[in-house]
């Protein structure tokens, strides 16, 4: 059984993480395999918009013990290696220039928090519960740091982090991890919506949406003023900015659109 399937349907990529048997847990060849299939997917032209899961009710329950203690055996420069693996892999899922929805099933512990945030949009099941519990293996969440602070706040960073206290979903939306909180009954549905919205959105407006926003997260300045502009008028003469103002002005669905 592979331990993540990909499911394509409609311009849509479904990835999960298939290890019920350790709650979806990640270890060094789930995170080549999930690194893997990102970069293919973001090649290839048919896909529009990527959804990440976890099989069963369980999003993952973070890096797999086994894994960790073959880790801790390891020397420094091993671990090193390692972990630019998985940070790899944070990278890869946070600047995809696809469209990312996170589909969180259930529990979301550990790094899986760090898939979470960098996703573009995250819609959690309401029983779900997060926890960032490093500190109690006399370790720190580093890799995801950089993604979770970005999401929740320097502020909110520092509790959760320092504390390992687990938190339910209700609190990840007050945060920021997550967006959108339903019963599971509605998660399906909710996700959809979500995909549906993105599928409207013209493909390359949408991958230089993300980068927009990964720019302008930066300090302002007139360089970044600039670049916007810029980024902007190159967008309008686009033969899709074009297509998409032609169609908001003749009422009428862009090429792209997917009903």
């Amino acid at each position: 059984m592979s331990a993540l399937t990909i499911e394509l349907s409609g311009g849509i990529a479904t990835l999960t993480l298939n290890r019920p048997e350790t709650r979806n847990a990640f270890d060094d060849a789930l995170i080549a395999e999930l690194g893997g299939a990102l970069v293919r997917l973001d090649q290839d032209p048919t896909v529009r918009v990527v959804v990440l899961t976890g099989a069963d009710k369980t999003f993952s329950s973070g890096a797999d013990l086994g894994w960790m203690k073959r880790m801790a055996g390891f020397d420094a420069d091993a671990n090193r290696a390692d972990a630019l693996k998985l940070a790899g892999l944070m990278r890869t899922l946070d600047t995809l220039s696809k469209p990312t929805v996170a589909r969180v099933n259930g529990a979301a512990f550990g790094g899986a928090v760090g898939l979470v945030a960098c996703c573009d949009i995250a819609v959690s099941v309401d029983l779900a519960k997060f926890s960032l519990s490093e500190v109690r293996l006399g370790l720190v969440p580093a890799v995801i740091a950089p993604y979770v602070v970005r999401a929740i706040g320097a502020r909110e960073a520092r509790r959760w982090f320092l504390t390992a206290d687990a938190f339910d979903a209700a609190t990840a939306q007050r945060i920021g991890l997550v967006h959108e909180v339903v019963s599971f009954a509605a998660l399906d549905y909710t996700v959809k919506s979500q995909v549906n919205a993105l599928l409207q959105g013209g493909p390359t407006a949408l991958a230089a949406a993300k980068r927009l926003v990964a720019r302008v997260s930066a300090p302002l300045n007139e360089a970044l003023i600039a670049e916007t502009a810029e980024l902007i008028a190159t967008l309008r003469v686009s033969p899709e900015g074009q297509e998409g103002l032609s169609a908001f002005l003749e009422k009428r669905a862009p090429s792209w659109s997917q009903e």
